[in-house]
């Protein structure tokens, strides 16, 4: 290792900032609306287009032999304490260039003082990049943890392929459908702070890789060798069922909120709570649980984590226990924002569905 590495989340952010300001774009409007204008804001959408530019870059890279394949897992230490200090730089940048919200100091720089932050004449939006910047970073780390773990290892473990695989999917499951988180709490409820800024730059990219950390230089488990098929496929479908349950509840509310009459996958029409101007929709994945997408995060979640092989050590379960943290804590948040924003319609969509993130049980 060397202190060079100290740089490579730099690089890497500055070069994906080029490229999402250079490459070809889509303008969507938002659901957010912009308080000075009225209307929705206006987001540059390109990010599939930019991860592939990055990564296929980085793949020529190292196929050249101008970089190696594991290289920034020789390099981790080095490069979390590099995505360290900017985190901890613009999180003090974004908070203390914005006036108090009146919550206290501490408050203030973990959730943000400002809702929406865009730079660059409205070209680079602050939430939407640091996402990016987040996932691509966070696949870089993968492919070099698993390169390292297939390159240094003499038994290859067919569970870290897989969860490999599963982290690489989650990743574009998000850029494909990226206009779609542009309807999700993230957006429209949170602030730029510690939580956000520090979160996309820091923990997305290096703690969502958490597994690998504490794994990839293990040899495979009985798990993932004698029991390699059934274990693997269990980690799969579980993993699939959980996507299911997000991406379908994340796009049916995504339909609903730009169409209140489109049918849901040609299966779910639309059943709705009406209260004056207000809409709350009760149908389809909406109907199972009021948080039914928190659940298949976490499923998700699972299905990775376990996929390693690796039950008996803690580092793949601070992955899906991080994610039963925040979604719970979210959740108790949005009930209460929800609660304020529709009032007694709130309460009887509570009455028609019970339940919070676990149906019959939670």
């Amino acid at each position: 290792m060397s202190t060079g590495g100290l740089f490579i989340p730099l690089v890497v952010y500055a070069a994906v900032l080029v490229v999402h300001l250079w490459v070809p774009t889509r303008a969507v409007a938002g659901y957010v609306i912009d308080p000075q204008s009225g209307a929705p804001l206006t987001y540059r959408i390109n990010g599939l287009l930019t991860a592939a530019v990055v990564l296929l870059a980085w793949v020529i890279l190292c196929t050249l032999n101008l970089l190696s394949w594991e290289w920034l897992y020789l390099q981790r230490w080095w490069s979390l304490a590099g995505a360290l200090m900017i985190g901890g730089l613009y999180t003090a940048w974004v908070v203390f260039r914005a006036p108090p919200t009146g919550k206290g100091l501490l408050m203030d720089i973990f959730l943000g003082r400002v809702d929406n932050i865009q730079y660059f004449n409205a070209r680079v939006d602050a939430k939407m990049f640091l996402y990016l910047v987040g996932a691509i970073m966070l696949t870089l780390n993968v492919w070099a943890f698993t390169a390292f773990h297939l390159r240094q290892l003499d038994a290859v473990n067919p569970g870290v392929i897989l969860h490999a695989a599963l982290l690489t999917f989650f990743v574009f499951d998000y850029l494909i459908f990226e206009r779609v988180h542009l309807y999700t709490y993230d957006l429209f409820a949170e602030k730029v702070g510690f939580k956000l800024g520090w979160g996309c730059l820091v923990f997305y990219p290096y703690f969502y890789a958490v597994g690998l950390w504490g794994t990839a230089h293990l040899p495979p488990t009985s798990l993932t060798t004698l029991y390699a098929t059934p274990w693997l496929l269990f980690c799969g479908v579980l993993f699939t069922l959980g996507w299911c349950l997000t991406r379908g509840a994340n796009l049916q509310k995504y339909w609903f909120k730009r169409d209140p009459e489109h049918v849901f996958l040609g299966l779910f029409k639309p059943e709705v709570l009406v209260g004056g101007n207000q809409r709350l929709l009760c149908g389809g994945f909406w109907k199972i649980a009021r948080h039914v997408n928190y659940l298949g995060e976490i499923l998700m979640a699972l299905g990775i984590a376990l996929a390693l092989g690796h039950p008996d050590s803690l580092w793949p379960w601070l992955y899906p226990l991080y994610y039963v943290a925040l979604l719970g804590t979210r959740e108790r948040d949005d009930d209460r924002r929800c609660a304020e924003k529709y009032g007694p319609l709130w309460a009887t969509y509570k009455q028609r569905v019970p339940f919070r993130i676990i149906p019959k049980i939670y």
